[in-house]
């Protein structure tokens, strides 16, 4: 059988050049699996770089020994810049920042699973490194209440040492939320912030919270004061306009410059769309207008954490006299709190069950869903599919994607509006009417931002390298030369002087850690290995009996088949596969006592995996069961 091929997700560790400044790597590609275990009960694996010599630093600390006068200097004013997340990725958020014996964490997010990791729940950050250092966390801030950036909290509060976490009434109650789903995790030290507050959070780090737009309330962005100078991270953000076109709360970014910026940290998601941000208020309008022209039911699908939308929708629905109908655990989660936060206001009975759908009017009928990504299992697709108990599509319903796509998400959104359609509902989506406004800010209104900020250095980040990279041309339209603009990848470490950054070559373990939330079983390579070849090529397990004494098979060895053939149409194949395996097993006995059984069942499996790939083109998982008799 050929040797087994390792997950090899992008690679999460880049080795570089010794350049001051560069964006070049060579990267890694060697794998391994450590196994462990959260405070919670759910089970992970961490992956690391074997291959890689180099370490962050040896002595665990971050000050380097190059030199007696090298130390003094990095003591005094150089401060340390490590990505663990979200800069190679949408999704796994999460950064620290580290001064001799103090460390400052920024988000702490969740990355959903890829296809390459069936059977995962989610993919947290590595915080390998900063276990080692739990002692010295002073802090750990959350800048906004979207998964991506708050959602790994459970799965890591008690490895890092319950270290107090910081962030707004929203992120709390969100987070409570979470923590009460889940045994095992400490109560965690919660201090609430508001725009504006500035916060001592040790020695020598100071954090001052502004407020920035995007789709959930309450988003904050972090100006921290440090030895080395002021470092701004924007978190997520989009610039809102009026009716006018006058951006909104542009004096917030003045009031940051005049403090002088050294690093601003930037969100790239849609660095490589040039144009300004939608106005929330033109989404507003033409969704008003559609509700006004649907003649019957609406089904409106958004991302269940856009509580601003939501809040304008029910609203408009209100206005309209439509009731409101909640499908989605997490959408009525996350309206519950907002809610009981005085986000969202609305009449008594404006929201109302599901089992009185029918009671009133297809006109008079909104449906919030989950599920505009097209996953398998969220409401829309169980819609959809016709296996919602309560909705089913009738003629003449409206189905509103009032979202973007995720990259990778294409096809299950296109077998949604295909299903829709066939359905004779009318499907209407953001490339027929403005009725989606991103929460992340395009290339011209970067632009805008990192004009009026005039930072010493950007690092962009939150997004894919070609996203990050397309800020180079838009900033140095603006007059900040490439220099000043440094590119990162998770899991390097950037020295920030006071005067330059330096990306160094030391790195960070960053890799993906994957968790079954649920706590089912341990997510292994191996188990990860078999997910992807059960999904693909099936399974084919092969039970032969054996005498003990003789080491002969005995009878003809039994077949079962899962989505790898059909063994009513495969007689001549499954033939040979009886033949093959009774020579195996008795070649592997012979003059063998006492029988290895473990021995028979890996020659089984080797030579077997071998004839079905060279007969079907296919690798599906081969079990042999060896019955002693």
């Amino acid at each position: 059988m050929p040797p087994r091929q390792e997950y090899n997700p992008r690679p999460r560790i880049r080795t570089l050049n010794d350049a001051p400044i560069t964006h070049t790597a060579q990267k890694t590609s060697g794998r391994s699996g450590q196994r462990g275990r959260s405070d919670h009960g759910a089970h992970f694996v961490v992956r690391h770089n074997p291959t890689s010599n180099r370490k962050f630093f040896k002595e665990g600390s971050l000050t380097g020994h190059e030199s007696q006068d090298r130390s003094k200097i990095l003591k005094r004013d150089t401060v340390y810049y490590v990505p663990l997340g979200g800069l190679e990725e949408i999704g796994r958020n999460c950064s620290f920042f580290e001064y001799n014996d103090e460390i400052v964490i920024i988000d702490m997010g969740i990355q959903f699973p890829e296809e390459e990791t069936p059977g995962v729940d989610w993919i947290i950050p590595n915080t390998g490194y900063l276990e080692k250092k739990k002692k010295n966390i002073s802090a750990l801030l959350i800048t906004h209440g979207h998964y991506d950036h708050f959602g790994a909290v459970p799965y890591v509060l008690g490895r890092l040492g319950n270290p107090p976490i910081y962030g707004t009434r929203l992120i709390r109650e969100m987070l409570q939320k979470r923590l009460s789903e889940m045994p095992n995790v400490p109560k965690m030290r919660f201090i609430e912030i508001k725009n504006h507050d500035t916060v001592k959070l040790s020695e020598h780090f100071t954090a001052e919270f502004f407020g920035v737009s995007h789709t959930v309330p309450d988003t904050t962005g972090v100006a921290l004061h440090t030895p080395a100078g002021l470092m701004v991270h924007f978190a997520d953000f989009r610039l809102d306009y009026d009716q006018e076109d006058t951006v909104q709360n542009i004096q917030e970014f003045e009031r940051l410059s005049k403090l002088g910026i050294h690093t601003l940290f930037l969100d790239s998601t849609n660095a490589d769309f040039e144009g300004h941000s939608v106005s929330e208020k033109l989404v507003e309008t033409n969704l008003e207008k559609t509700f006004l022209e649907a003649k019957g039911r609406i089904i409106l699908s958004t991302f269940s954490s856009m509580i601003t939308r939501l809040a304008e929708i029910i609203k408009i629905a209100e206005n309209l006299g439509r009731k409101v109908i909640i499908n989605g655990r997490s959408m009525k989660d996350n309206l519950e709190i907002a809610k009981s936060l005085g986000y969202i206001k609305y009449k008594p009975g404006t929201v109302i069950p599901v089992e009185e759908i029918n009671k009133h009017k297809d006109d008079k009928i909104l449906i919030l869903s989950t599920g505009a990504q097209g996953q398998e299992n969220a409401g829309l697709m169980r819609i959809a599919n016709s296996e919602h108990k309560h909705i089913h599509i009738k003629p003449g319903d409206t189905i509103i994607f009032s979202s973007s796509v995720i990259p990778g998400n294409e096809r299950g959104v296109q077998t949604l509006k295909d299903n829709f359609t066939r359905q004779g509902a009318v499907v209407i989506t953001n490339n027929d009417l403005d009725i989606h406004s991103s929460g992340h800010a395009p290339s011209d209104d970067l632009a805008i931002v990192a004009k009026i900020c005039k930072p010493k250095f950007i690092i962009p980040i939150h997004g894919f390298y070609f996203k990050r990279a397309a800020n180079i041309q838009t900033m140095q339209k603006i007059g900040i030369g490439r220099e000043r603009i440094i590119l990162m990848d998770n899991g390097q470490v950037a020295e920030l002087g006071k005067n330059n950054v330096v990306v160094t070559d030391k790195t960070v373990d960053a890799f993906y850690v994957m968790v079954d939330g649920l706590g089912i079983g341990d997510v292994q390579e191996i188990v990860l290995r078999d997910s992807r070849m059960l999904s693909q090529d099936g399974i084919f397990v092969i039970i032969a009996a054996v005498d003990a004494q003789t080491g002969r098979v005995k009878g003809s060895p039994d077949i079962i088949s899962r989505g790898f053939i059909y063994l009513k149409e495969s007689g001549d194949l499954l033939h040979q596969s009886r033949g093959l395996v009774r020579r195996v097993v008795e070649e592997s006995t012979n003059k063998m006592h006492p029988i290895n059984y473990a021995h028979v069942r890996d020659n089984v499996r080797e030579r077997l995996g071998s004839f079905l790939f060279q007969k079907t083109k296919r690798r599906p998982m081969v079990l042999p069961v060896i019955i002693e008799v």
